[in-house]
Formats: C-alpha cells, structure tokens, sequence
C-alpha cells in the first residue's frame, strides 16, 4: 500500500513538473525570417506564432497572421503590440537599436544564424528544439534533411555522368528592375551548388551587374526570382527591364527558370530539397527524373 502510495505521488510529481516547464516555454512568438518561421511550423508549432515578418510567406496560413514588416526595417512598438514572450529571427533582422528596444522592454531576442550551410541550420533546429521543449522532433528533422539532400547528391552525381554542369548565374530583382547577380556566401548559391550547377558569379554576396561583365559571363541558364512579381508578368518584367538579356544563350535556347525569393530569407529552409529536385531536372533535362 506504502508502494502504491509513494508511486502515485512520484507519478503526480513527474506530471506537475512537466507542466510547470511547459509553462515555462514561451507562449507567444513573433518570428522573423522565412526559413525560420517555415521551421517553426515543420515543428508543430504554428499555434505559437503570433506576428511574422514579410519574408514569411509560407505555409499559406502564415498570410492571416499580423505583420511585423521586412526583417532589416522592424519596428519595436508593432512587435511589442502584440505581447509576444520571445522574438526570434536571424542575424539578418534589424535595426540593431530596435532589438535593444525590444530587449528593453523585457523580451527575449534569440538570434539565428542566416548561413545557408548544414552545420548552421543543425544549431538552428537545436535552438528551436530547446525553445519548444520538442529536441527530439528537432533531431529527426535535421536528419530526414540530411538523407534529403544525400540522395539529392546522388542523382547529381548520375545526371553529370553524363553532362557537364552548366554554367548558371541567379538573379535577384524586384518588378524586373536592377537585378543583383547572387555570388559566394549566399542561400542561391548554395541552392545551385547543390542543384549541380556551377555558379558563374565569383563575388561574395549580391551585387549589380554590368551589361559587359553579364555578356561575358554568358550563362547556359538563367535563374531570376523577383521580390514583387511572379509567373509570366515577372518574366515579362524581367526581360524589358533588362533587353540584354535576350543576346545570352540562355535565353537563346529558352533556359530562363524562375524560383520563389523567399527560398532565399533566413538560411536553408524546409522547402528547399523540393527546389532542388526542380533545379536539377532543368539543370540537366536528359537525365532521369529523381524519385
């Protein structure tokens, strides 16, 4: 009977305990940063969100909730608004003064990193695991990811067997207007990397580009993803803005593709592996479709 009764309280106790650390967790976030946002819902999370910033586009059910503004140009009085326990988002956020506010007036700022490599998203999920009290759902992401992007490579490795990789170059641009050509360091080059496509860019992050250095370059495919326009209005856009695009053997052999910018915003998100099967099947258009 003593056994009995001391198992019920320790049982009891266990019970107490874990709802008091549930408790503990943060309740209401507002989270900044596509990615990131997008890994708070792979993680069952999405009841928590409270505000998002302007990156955070997917999934869908996102849109409905309040906005924070664009990640680099937040306001302290909208976040604080809506009351949040804990702001989270990626080194890309800003103004830094704003976040001091924001620290200021009692909130937690836990900050990511943006690096699109394995290594910073595996810290990434880690955090995030803590954050909800879920580590282990965080764990098993990270390594369906990784088998993810091992098999990825795998059917790269066949596709080049056969072809070598073309020459690419991404750009980035807004109604078609000044596009940035993406270089080293950066989520599109990691993406075409992975994609098998050789980035022709060799600059670090993003930069304008000369019509004489864009000829010379000459890419057998052309990436564009444009911030205000998508589908055919942003090719549109694209081409007009930018005629001499048209004298480039990608757009010559029709090898223009278009990709969601917010693929781009806050380090490697959970959508990414899809996008890479659609690069490498346009990259190499012999080779066998991948599973």
């Amino acid at each position: 009977m003593r056994l009995s009764t001391h198992l019920i309280a320790l049982c009891t106790g266990l019970v107490i305990s874990h709802a008091s650390l549930a408790n503990d967790l943060p309740q209401r976030w507002v989270s900044v940063g596509g990615a990131l946002s997008e890994w708070v819902s792979a993680l069952g999370a999405e009841s928590k969100l409270v505000g998002v910033d302007t990156t955070s586009q997917h999934p869908e059910s996102l849109k409905s909730l309040p906005s924070v503004g664009y990640q680099r140009q937040l306001s302290a009085e909208g976040i604080l608004s809506l009351r949040p326990d804990v702001l989270i988002g990626t080194d890309e956020m800003g103004p830094p003064p704003v976040l001091e506010q924001i620290r200021g007036a009692g909130v937690p700022v836990e900050m990511f990193s943006a690096q699109p490599d394995l290594a910073s998203l595996e810290a990434t999920l880690t955090h995030l695991g803590r954050l909800l009290g879920d580590e282990a759902h965080a764990a098993q992401l990270f390594t369906d990811y990784q088998q993810q992007l091992q098999l990825h490579q795998q059917q790269v490795k066949l596709a080049q067997a056969d072809q070598d990789a073309p020459g690419v170059l991404l750009l980035l641009g807004h109604a078609g207007g000044k596009p940035m050509i993406a270089g080293k360091d950066t989520a599109a080059d990691w993406l075409l990397t992975q994609a098998g496509g050789h980035n022709l860019a060799t600059h670090s992050g993003y930069k304008p580009f000369s019509v004489e250095a864009l000829v010379g370059l000459n890419p057998e495919v052309l990436v564009f993803a444009d911030r205000a326009l998508t589908g055919e209005p942003a090719r549109k856009a694209l081409m007009k803005e930018n005629p001499i695009l048209a004298s480039l053997k990608a757009a010559k052999e029709g090898r223009i593709y278009e990709l969601d910018p917010t693929l781009l915003v806050g380090g490697l998100g959970p959508r990414l592996p899809g996008s890479l099967k659609q690069l490498t099947g346009e990259f190499y258009p012999k080779a066998p479709a991948s599973p």
